[in-house]
Formats: structure tokens, C-alpha cells, sequence
């Protein structure tokens, strides 16, 4: 039960986190404080990581019993339930994208599609197919041209309602393309698999965890620092800052290992968190948050941003607003859900979905 809490409880936080960062964004907010900026910039392809991983996860819930059974008939159904939950997630997804273009929704549907494909391997065959998915980036970006279609000054993607734009937003150079996201999915379902009630296995992955991030983290800002002091690279600070970052965009390899880590660190915080305090009633509270993440984010879009649109709020505005309008949707998200959980039992779309598949 307290693993099931502090799952929930780091869904929440992950949430927070991308209604942080998605407020900055849809508001411009590039002024203002910057410690704001700087605490801001920390959820940034963090807190998104952490819900993908968290959704392997529970895509791990969801299909244990029938892969623990074998039973194909059982096996059949649960493939069946995530390839309409998958296209329920694009629908809304494509929906969304004219509000919202860095919606992840839609890459989600994507995701949910290959998981029912692949749930049934073994933890070293999904680990195998995370690293895959992960190293299957860079391999594209020797191909095809990533930076076609984006605008990064406004952060805008023109084309998108193309054959070509679609596919190529979707699967490689999108917000969060399936080439290599995907990868943060099935390492949820693998991580799923390991007996995070192990008080070995937890140290385990935490010392694993802590180092990947900073040996990946130190290692390629010393890398920047050397290359970009070094003229004979013959490549500008900007072309090197953009091979060797460890930000969202470009999601390189670096990336991926860097923010899988920091994911796996909170996750880990969070169960301890809920095993030692179980009666606590922040915990109980962001829990209950995190039963509802699917209606609480398209709130934040639909709602949040709308208010915010209707007011004048949504553009060219300091990181303190934005920050200040991310706190107020997420006290209101936790009010909400703790009192919607006292009459029903799941989340209104959350209800949606589990009736639909």
C-alpha cells in the first residue's frame, strides 16, 4: 500500500512539475527573479521524464497478472485495453495541438501502442529495448535533418498538418518523439519489475542512479568547458553547447541516462517518504493529487491556460507570474482531488478511459 502511495505521490510531483514548466513556456516567462528562472529550468524534460517512466509503471500494474498467468486469451485483452487507451491518448493528443503544441498526449498514444506490443518481454529484454530506443536517436539525427520544421526562437513547428510533418514531429523531432522516448517508458515497466519493497534493491538503484547523473552531468560540462575554450573544434559555442547538452532538446543519449536517473532518484525519495511518514497528510493529500493526473493535465491546459488566455496572462510575462499561476493550479489541484476522491473513486477522464477500454 505504501509503494502504491508513493508512486502516486511522485506522480504528483511530476505533474507540478510539468504545469511549472509548461506555464513558463506558454507565458514567455524569460524575466523576473532569477533564482525563479533557475528553479524553474530544473523541472525542465525532468518532471516530463519522470511521468513517462511513471507510466510504464503503471502500464507494469496493469499487465502483471497476465503476464504472471501466461494466460495468451488474458494477454490478448490487456493488448487489446492498451491499444484503445493508446488511441483515446491521440485523439485528445491531436486535439490538444492547436491549444498546446508541446502537448505530450499525443506522444503518449504512441508510446501506450509499442508497450502493448513489447509488455510481455523479459526485464532484460525491456531494459535492452529502452537502451535501443535511446541510442536509435542519434542514429536518425545521422540521417534526417533535426532541426527542420522548428522555429527555436519562438519555439514554434511549422508543417505539423503534413504526411511528413506528422510523422516526422512524432517520431523524431517532436517535443517528446517516440525515437527515444519510448525508451523512458519501457524503462518504467522494467523498473516495475524489480522489488522496490527491497530495501537492497532501493540502495541499490539509488547509488546507481546518483552516479549515472553525476558522472553524465560532470563529465559532458567539463566536456562544453574543454570544447568550447578549444578554436580547432571549428564549430561555433552554439553548435557545441547543442551536441553536449544535457537539456530536453536535443533529447541525445547524455540526456536520456542523465534524466532516467534524476527520475528514478525522486521516485526513490518518494516511496521512503510514504513508508516512513504513512500517516502523513501532505503525503496522503499529493497522493490522492496523483490518482488524477490525466484530468488534472488536460485541466491545466484547458483550464489554466485558458484563464490565463481570457485575462490577458498568457504572453511575455515574468517568471514570478508564472510561477505564482503554477502554485495557485496546484493548490487547487490538491483541493480538488482530495475532495472528488471522497465521493468517487477515480478521476473524471481517468473514469473515461477505464470505461472506453
Amino acid at each position: 500500500m505504501n509503494r502504491l502511495i508513493g508512486i502516486d505521490f511522485a506522480r504528483a510531483l511530476a505533474l507540478f512539475g510539468m504545469v511549472i514548466v509548461n506555464f513558463k513556456l506558454a507565458m514567455n516567462a524569460d524575466i523576473g527573479t532569477p533564482q525563479l528562472i533557475e528553479f524553474a529550468a530544473l523541472f525542465e524534460g525532468r518532471a516530463s521524464a519522470l511521468f513517462v517512466i511513471l507510466a510504464g509503471i503503471g502500464i507494469a500494474f496493469l499487465t502483471k497478472k497476465c503476464v504472471t498467468s501466461g494466460s495468451l486469451e488474458h494477454i490478448k485483452q490487456v493488448r487489446t485495453s492498451l491499444i484503445k487507451r493508446s488511441v483515446l491518448l491521440l485523439l485528445i493528443g491531436l486535439a490538444f495541438t492547436p491549444i498546446w503544441e508541446a502537448d505530450i498526449l499525443k506522444f503518449y498514444a504512441f508510446y501506450f501502442l509499442i508497450a502493448a506490443l513489447l509488455f510481455t518481454l523479459s526485464s532484460k529484454e525491456l531494459l535492452s529495448a529502452s537502451i535501443g530506443f535511446v541510442f536509435a536517436f542519434p542514429l536518425m539525427w545521422l540521417f534526417f535533418d533535426y532541426e527542420k520544421g522548428w522555429d527555436w526562437l519562438e519555439l514554434s513547428y511549422s508543417g505539423f498538418w503534413t504526411t511528413e510533418g506528422v510523422i516526422r514531429h512524432l517520431f523524431f523531432n517532436g517535443y517528446h518523439p517516440v525515437l527515444p522516448w519510448c525508451g523512458f517508458l519501457l524503462f518504467g515497466i522494467w523498473l516495475s519489475k524489480q522489488d522496490l519493497s527491497n530495501t537492497n534493491v532501493r540502495k541499490s538503484l539509488f547509488t546507481w542512479s546518483l552516479s549515472i547523473l553525476l558522472i553524465v552531468e560532470a563529465s559532458f560540462y567539463m566536456l562544453r568547458m574543454w570544447a568550447g575554450d578549444d578554436p580547432s573544434i571549428g564549430m561555433s559555442k552554439d553548435e557545441i553547447e547543442f551536441l553536449l547538452t544535457t537539456s530536453i532538446i536535443p533529447p541525445l543519449p547524455q540526456y536520456m541516462f542523465s534524466a532516467a536517473s534524476s527520475a528514478v532518484l525522486v521516485l526513490l525519495v518518494s516511496l521512503k517518504l510514504a513508508s516512513v511518514f504513512p500517516t502523513n497528510r501532505l503525503i496522503e493529500w499529493l497522493s490522492k493529487t496523483g490518482q488524477l493526473t490525466l484530468t488534472l493535465y488536460v485541466a491545466h491546459v484547458i483550464i489554466g491556460m485558458g484563464i490565463l488566455e481570457a485575462t490577458g496572462l498568457l504572453v511575455n510575462q515574468t517568471i514570478d507570474l508564472s510561477i505564482f499561476s503554477a502554485l495557485v493550479f496546484c493548490i487547487i489541484s490538491i483541493i480538488f482531488s482530495v475532495f472528488w476522491l471522497k465521493y468517487f473513486k477515480h478521476g473524471p477522464l481517468e473514469w473515461i478511459f477505464k470505461k472506453c477500454t
